[in-house]
């Protein structure tokens, strides 16, 4: 098993040289989650805004009109840098750039209002000091906006969905289950206020080559999902062609909670 450092430099590395890809990426960029984070939040202009892991700075620059200040965090300098660049030409100002560990943030107690984090929770080696964490930092009654892509309660078929992740992505870690975010938001003194869950299609061939090193590893990943049980092809809703894989679907679940109280004591 992979210790915590190793796989934050994994994370660093595999980011760190993708950061533009991640900007751009479609299923990233674009997606009617971002359309509804300002109507669930109903940011005030006073606002001080946490977005934990923020990738290519697409939460951000949605979020940054409408806020008072947007502190987007990241594990990796490139990424940072990266977003950066597409802020400023986006005319986001202000939005001020943190490279921070979301097991460890670097900041305050209960110093902000809202947190957020979208499509990279999956990539944290421990998601129990994560939610801590921003519990830590949210105010009495801040709210907490999380996405991410998630496994199903079905431990076997967890297991191959996460496998199929960590094939294309070594950074990967491991999708939880909503049951099991539910309980960490709950031990957290995190109430959830609205949620919805959706299925992403994608096409396999960009998804593969996003993240590729080689032939070799999309032709692996291809024969392992035509490999898979008619169960966990049904769960993926494969479509397949000609012995070829055109598209799969994997779950997202958007979730909106309320810090309740005072400071809880999660960990």
């Amino acid at each position: 098993m992979q210790k915590k450092d190793e796989i934050k430099q994994a994370v660093q590395q595999q980011f760190g040289k993708n950061a533009e890809n991640y900007v751009h990426s479609k299923n990233h960029a674009k997606g009617s989650d971002l359309e509804l984070l300002v109507e669930w939040l109903h940011p005030k202009k006073d606002c001080t805004v946490l977005d934990i892991a923020t990738g290519g700075g697409h939460v951000a620059r949605i979020l940054a009109p409408h806020v008072d200040i947007v502190i987007a965090a990241d594990l990796t300098r490139e990424m940072l840098e990266a977003a950066s660049r597409a802020n400023r030409e986006a005319k986001a100002e202000n939005i001020i750039y943190v490279q921070a560990d979301a097991e460890a943030l670097p900041f305050l107690d209960e110093s902000v209002d809202v947190v957020t984090c979208r499509i990279a929770a999956h990539h944290f080696p421990d998601p129990k000091a994560f939610v801590h964490e921003v519990s830590r930092v949210l105010r009495p009654g801040g709210a907490f906006l999380f996405i991410d892509n998630v496994a199903p309660e079905d431990s076997a078929l967890a297991s191959f969905v996460n496998r199929v992740e960590k094939m294309r992505d070594p950074s990967h870690v491991r999708c939880l289950s909503i049951n099991e975010w539910r309980a960490l938001h709950v031990s957290n003194g995190l109430t959830e206020s609205k949620q919805r869950q959706r299925k992403k299609k994608f096409e396999f061939v960009p998804w593969v080559k996003r993240l590729s090193e080689s032939l070799a590893q999309e032709e692996a990943i291809e024969q392992y999902l035509l490999a898979a049980t008619e169960e966990q092809q049904a769960y993926l809703e494969m479509k397949i062609e000609h012995g070829r894989v055109l598209t799969h679907q994997i779950d997202e679940w958007m979730v909106l909670c309320y810090k309740t109280g005072g400071q809880s004591n999660g960990k």
